[in-house]
């Protein structure tokens, strides 16, 4: 059984796995609280794998899911991607796994991105540059993205600021300028043919992010963790016209639900056509997924 496109309402790129098999979280707890007060998610909950397939399953949804591995920078370690592959299969109907490599782990993570797509049907990578504390055009990167290229699955880049490490001395040791878009414009110049994903409205780089995705055809932006009251005048005109079909729904689960925002999207001034498009046409074609979930 795959997922039954015709029967979803919205596709949600962007959901965390927070939590381990055996409760152990992803960040660190400081790095945790900082997100939380950030997102004012004071009673923020790290729902498991199958919790995130019954929330989703619910409303008719289905959602991609990945967590963060940063253990090079933080020293905090990350949660299996393997395991995280395996309990995304138990619920196919609706949970499509995502992975993510810290890029310094070098030749290994190359290794591993092959295994993870290939073996455990992984169709993107998770990076988030300010917590992974790299730049994203750091030729280090390269043969991640190489690979990635290769496979012909996805990247999804955090852009703009960070909740993680909010507030905390120092930001945590987070470096905001990491999560610059013109800098992942370099990566889509040296690799055209990968599948980019700029996540959230990328507070304050937001014109730097309409302008790659504009420009390289193959960059998307999803709108993932902020509420859509809040999105800037210029990204709901571009999502109305020149992105209409490279715009994609994203909540930021479980900091911020899906019924929030959706409910906040309602009340955007959106094109009646183009809104199933951002909610789940976008990202069905760049998943590759047909009517019966199947890959292409």
């Amino acid at each position: 059984m795959g997922i039954a496109l015709d029967d979803l309402v919205a596709i949600d790129v962007h959901t965390h796995a927070e939590v381990s098999r055996d409760g152990r979280g992803s960040l660190s707890p400081e790095l945790l609280a900082a997100s939380a007060g950030y997102f004012k998610a004071h009673d923020h909950r790290q729902p498991t794998i199958p919790e995130i397939a019954a929330h989703y399953r619910e409303r008719r949804m289905a959602a991609v899911v990945f967590t963060v591995d940063a253990e090079h920078a933080t020293g905090h370690p990350r949660l299996s991607n393997e395991e995280i592959a395996e309990d995304c299969a138990e619920h196919p109907d609706v949970l499509i796994p995502f992975a993510s490599i810290d890029p310094w782990r070098g030749k290994a993570g190359v290794r591993e991105a092959r295994r993870l797509a290939t073996e455990h049907g992984v169709r993107g990578f998770k990076f988030h540059p300010s917590l992974q504390g790299f730049a994203p055009n750091d030729r280090m990167a390269y043969p991640l993205y190489e690979a990635i290229e290769e496979l012909g699955v996805s990247a999804l880049f955090h852009t703009g600021q960070t909740g993680i490490g909010a507030g905390v001395p120092g930001g945590g040791g987070i470096r905001l300028r990491y999560s610059n878009p013109m800098l992942v414009d370099d990566v889509t110049v040296d690799f055209p043919e990968l599948r980019v994903i700029l996540a959230h409205p990328s507070f304050p780089w937001q014109d730097e992010a309409l302008a790659v995705a504009t420009h390289k055809p193959h960059v998307h932006i999803d709108l993932s963790g902020w509420s859509p009251k809040y999105f800037p005048p210029q990204l709901v005109r571009y999502t109305n016209t020149l992105l209409k079909d490279k715009v994609l729904f994203g909540s930021d689960y479980p900091v911020l639900t899906p019924d929030r925002w959706l409910a906040d999207f309602a009340k955007l001034d959106i094109d009646p056509q183009v809104r199933p498009r951002v909610l789940k046409d976008n990202a069905a074609r760049l998943l590759g997924l047909t009517t019966e979930g199947d890959p292409r």
